[in-house]
């Protein structure tokens, strides 16, 4: 049994199940049509080599790949992935600022993985981020990924997300991915896109190195944004990977950091909830005590 899911360039993905374990599978389903149809190829073996050397439930799992072949030369390849019900944050935008965080901490967490492994994203956009009902992320595409360090012969990337290093061709690292998911945030935040080195093509707009003056805070377009998340946009997005946070594990522990005290503030502004301990916190530092629990800074890459 099989239910068409979507489709892609020169791709269709499918539902299929395993009739003996009654376990569900998405099939992606690559042809080539012409020699230029090559890459897709390449970018399928690619997800899969790498998908397989990486164990985290934020990152999509790959079973298997085969290779059709027709005259000795492959024409058709099937790539057997984790089944994920859930949206694209481009399809499904997120409104609510703690479910942004949510999801956006939870993505930290996947990527962090994927670097411990080695191997950085390269390709974080809307389009690459699920997320289910409950809740939960699923990062997804690593067609593009490739080990820490590596410099590209040709500009890969997508525009209004691409870091500066990759349109450069400079060495791409976990910074690269800090980048793309810090102007994917931003755009989550604003609606807006992030002025970036290759911004998408409109008339009369040039491709221009541009500089972080021209980015507006998050906070400026949208008052609901706290300034320390729309200050860790902006720390994100420097065009200098060294300025960036130096990981996603401090990118994310600030996430959880932000997460922690727009929970507390949900539930004391709550109707039903009673007069708690009085949190005292100034936005702009990413500080936040009470009476009965106080966080060391230091220890969550916040200082």
């Amino acid at each position: 049994m099989q239910r068409r899911l979507g489709s892609g360039a020169n791709s269709v993905i499918f539902e299929v199940l395993d009739t003996q374990t009654g376990q569900s599978y998405a099939l992606k389903r690559i042809v080539r049509r012409s020699l230029s149809d090559q890459k897709f190829f390449l970018q399928a073996e690619n997800e899969f080599q790498i998908a397989r050397q990486i164990d985290h439930p934020v990152i999509r799992k790959m079973y298997d790949l085969v290779r059709v072949r027709s005259f000795f030369r492959v024409r058709e390849m099937r790539l057997l992935m984790e089944m994920f019900y859930g949206q694209t944050i481009e399809t499904h935008q997120p409104t609510d600022i703690l479910d942004i965080v949510a999801v956006f901490r939870q993505a930290a967490a996947g990527l962090e993985a994927m670097h411990a492994a080695g191997f950085a994203h390269a390709d974080i956009k809307p389009n690459n981020i699920l997320v289910g009902p409950d809740g939960a992320v699923k990062i997804i595409d690593l067609g593009q990924s490739c080990p820490l360090g590596t410099i590209k012969q040709r500009i890969q990337g997508t525009p209004d997300y691409i870091a500066p290093e990759q349109v450069h061709r400079r060495p791409i690292d976990q910074r690269t991915d800090i980048y793309n998911l810090g102007a994917t945030l931003y755009w989550v935040l604003t609606g807006q896109h992030l002025p970036t080195v290759l911004p998408r093509a409109q008339p009369g707009r040039e491709i221009a190195l541009v500089t972080s003056s021209l980015t507006v805070p998050p906070h400026e377009l949208n008052p609901r944004v706290p300034p320390a998340l729309s200050r860790l946009v902006m720390d994100s997005v420097n065009l200098a990977p060294a300025d960036r946070p130096a990981d996603m594990k401090i990118l994310g522990n600030r996430l959880e950091m932000i997460e922690i005290i727009l929970t507390k503030e949900a539930a004391q502004s709550s109707p039903s909830a009673g007069r708690g301990p009085e949190i005292i916190h100034d936005w702009d530092d990413g500080d936040a005590t009470s009476d009965d629990d106080t966080v060391d800074m230091s220890e969550l890459g916040l200082e």
